[in-house]
């Protein structure tokens, strides 16, 4: 795109972000302080590579966050299976965490760099990709504009737009058809994810369906497990997973009151931003429930109630240990989170309204009774004093849970034939 044709919003932005690169330092640090950035990797976020660009064609794919980085890691497989070497940036700490775990061999990781013209170029003269593909929702302005100048090839891939982002977007038309125009092609997760591109002004858009139907559930260490269960034999076990502020204390409530019933109760809460644990533990204490962080290597005891699971990459674990599961960011106003995972592995759902990020996967796990809305600390503690006194309506919810996300997969395919024409290209330009 020729930058005299940048609509003035898009000038601006590219303007705001460069005056603003030399006070990156600031942010950086604020960030750093918070824990929100990898003391040791700091300077990937403006540009500066730490890995040696292998040779020959790259395939850089891009991922915000854990989310989007569990959904294309099936993907990086078939693309590396090709002969390609790939870079995976993301934004997120724990992101780059789980990256290191589970990463196939060979695929290299980098922070993405904060969207500044002289961060992102620097980025672009290093790494020489070949093809981009972006996941989900990630337009930045000056990557997106930057790629395109080079003549990138860029793909959006499970590509989604929510209602609420659809209406901020409406407001600069002009800004999100300069942005879309650049996107060669976007491959939309749902139906109505496709309108919403094509209306905002992408030019090729096809829906393949959501990548995460195609990740394998999450792995879980076997010794691990094995620990956890002998130290929880005969207890009665429930998870709150990936929680967000506001949400854990409806759980210790919810907790409070079951124990009248439910005297052995031992409730897992894994809170979406690991760093929150000791925050989780302490609203725990002030109600009077004893609890345990999984971060200081310590199992629960006959007298935890309220066990913290603060670590990455360990929610397999507990999914495998809770037959019932309540899924976060969904009380408070968050969008809600990824229900699949726990689905796949055979857990009754439960969940808060708030779950716009999902709708479609809720709405269908909703009707075939895989997953069940509560709305507040009293539904979400009759739900569980139900689910907790009938195992088999657990069974009946969590077969039904299993059967819904099995029979929704195959984007996985749909995907890798979509962008195949752009791998034999790169081949071929090679």
């Amino acid at each position: 795109m020729a930058r005299d044709r940048l609509p003035f919003t898009l000038k601006l932005y590219r303007g705001s972000t460069r005056v603003a690169s030399p006070f990156a330092g600031m942010l950086l640090k604020r960030r750093l302080r918070r824990d929100k950035e990898d003391p040791t990797r700091v300077t990937e976020r403006r540009g500066i590579a730490s890995e040696q660009r292998p040779h020959g064609p790259l395939v850089w794919v891009h991922g915000a966050s854990v989310g989007e980085i569990l959904s294309v890691m099936p993907l990086l497989d078939r693309i590396q299976a090709g002969g390609f070497s790939i870079l995976l940036t993301s934004g997120t700490v724990t992101a780059a965490k789980l990256a290191q775990q589970r990463l196939p061999e060979g695929v290299l990781h980098q922070f993405a760099p904060l969207d500044s013209p002289a961060f992102v170029h620097r980025f672009f003269e290093y790494w020489r990709p070949g093809l981009a593909l972006l996941a989900e929702s990630e337009l930045w302005p000056n990557m997106i504009t930057e790629a395109t100048r080079r003549g990138i090839p860029l793909v959006l891939i499970n590509g989604r737009l929510s209602k609420r982002s659809f209406q901020r977007w409406k407001m600069f038309k002009k800004t999100a058809a300069a942005l879309l125009s650049c996107i060669d092609l976007c491959l939309a997760q749902e139906i109505d994810d496709a309108k919403r591109l094509a209306q905002l002004g992408a030019a090729r858009v096809f829906t393949t369906g959501n990548l995460k139907f195609d990740v394998p559930p999450p792995p879980a260490d076997p010794m691990a497990l094995s620990a956890l269960k002998r130290a929880t034999r005969n207890r009665a076990v429930i998870l709150a997973a990936s929680t967000h502020k506001g949400e854990e204390a409806a759980i210790i409530e919810a907790h409070r009151r079951l124990r009248r019933t439910v005297p052995n109760l031992l409730t897992v809460i894994a809170p979406r931003h690991p760093e929150r644990g000791r925050t989780v533990a302490g609203e725990a204490e002030e109600a009077g429930l004893l609890a345990v962080l999984r971060s200081r290597a310590r199992l629960p005891d006959s007298g935890t109630e309220i066990y913290v699971a603060d670590t990455i990459g360990e929610l397999g674990l507990f999914y495998r240990l809770a037959p019932i599961v309540f899924v976060g960011g969904s009380i408070v106003k968050h969008g809600g989170q990824n229900p699949i995972e726990p689905a796949k592995i055979g857990c009754a759902i439960l969940h808060g309204p708030y779950v716009s990020n999902f709708a479609a996967i809720y709405a269908e796990l909703n009707r075939t009774r895989g997953a069940a809305t509560v709305t507040g600390v009293d539904s979400l503690t009759t739900s569980l004093e139900l689910l907790l006194h009938d195992p088999n309506l657990v069974s009946q919810m969590a077969e039904a849970a299993h059967g819904t996300v099995q029979r929704l997969g195959g984007a996985l395919d749909r995907t890798f034939a979509a962008i195949e024409p752009y791998l034999v290209q790169l081949r071929l330009s090679a």
